[in-house]
């Protein structure tokens, strides 16, 4: 099975999410229809080919693939390249032959979903390689691009990294400000799992996991005193991350998944990921937008 399908499995439910994307995106972009395609005959045939000019992790196939069957489902298209290959410049990936109206109406949605999906990989391996022969993972958010998180997460899995909660829908994390108002981190874990209990949400597929966060020690070893099994530590510092850890396993025998979160870069990611959590979560992955240099050159057939 690939990545795509499994994520789709597990996450989505019909209608398949890359239609919709594009569907979207097309609209967005088409409205009443393109009008500078117009300067081109209606039967006039033509070959396009997509170039990288750098180097990246290619992922969006799905995506771009889509953007011409809605476009023009006639349009032959050639894969040189599989979906999470490392490619390098100058590399043809994909080459297009059809309706040479179609190729220039599609070219702007499909390179948009190419280039930043593959972006999104492209980070995440960098982020995956910086802590290569560690036990760490990296974690991606609910920081991505309004309309668009399920393909990002996607990305995310290609480039290497791990998905955190797709929604609000599919886990719990208690922050702060839930704290605050919950009445403190015990009974706020309390409460988690009462709901995650409820009979409705108990019996789904994947069940909701509950994940609260933390800003102190202190709040820590309430935490782990009260049964937390996934605990996030927000914004400490490394000497408290490395006393976090030592608690973890020294008191608790390991039972909670550390997770780390806050002024991580790529600078300073293997320092955290050498105290020995589990997890590092970073926004950036997604929430920076970053395109992967692809071009597109059509010429008539």
């Amino acid at each position: 099975m690939t990545i795509l399908k499994a994520f789709m499995n597990r996450h989505f439910t019909p209608p398949d999410c890359v239609a919709a994307d594009v569907q979207r995106a097309l609209e967005e972009d088409i409205r009443t229809g393109d009008l500078t395609a117009l300067l081109i005959d209606a039967k006039q045939q033509a070959h396009g080919r997509i170039i990288a000019r750098e180097p990246a992790i290619l992922c969006g196939q799905a995506w771009f693939d889509e953007a011409f069957r809605q476009i023009e489902p006639s349009v032959q298209l050639t894969w040189h390249m599989a979906e999470g290959d490392a490619i390098e410049p100058n590399q043809v990936l994909v080459e297009m032959s059809g309706s040479a109206r179609a190729l220039v109406t599609a070219e702007r949605t499909a390179l948009n979903f190419l280039q930043l999906l593959s972006g999104t990989a492209t980070t995440v391996n960098t982020y995956v390689k910086a802590i290569a022969g560690t036990t760490t993972q990296v974690v991606d958010s609910r920081k991505t691009i309004p309309g668009l998180r399920l393909a990002q997460k996607y990305a995310v899995l290609v480039g290497g990294g791990v998905n955190h909660r797709v929604g609000l829908y599919d886990g719990i994390l208690i922050k702060e400000n839930h704290i605050a108002t919950a009445g403190g981190v015990t009974p706020a874990l309390e409460h988690a799992r009462a709901i995650v209990s409820v009979p409705d949400i108990a019996a789904r597929a994947v069940a909701p996991f509950i994940q609260i966060e933390v800003e102190t020690l202190a709040q820590l070893q309430e935490a782990l005193s009260a049964g937390a099994k996934m605990i996030l530590l927000d914004n400490m510092s490394h000497e408290q991350i490395a006393q976090a850890v030592k608690i973890n396993v020294e008191q608790f025998a390991r039972q909670a998944i550390l997770e780390v979160s806050g002024n991580v870069n790529l600078d300073n990611i293997r320092s955290y990921a050498e105290l020995g959590v589990d997890r590092i979560s970073i926004g950036g992955l997604t929430k920076h937008v970053r395109a992967i240099d692809f071009s597109m050159r059509v010429n008539a057939i």
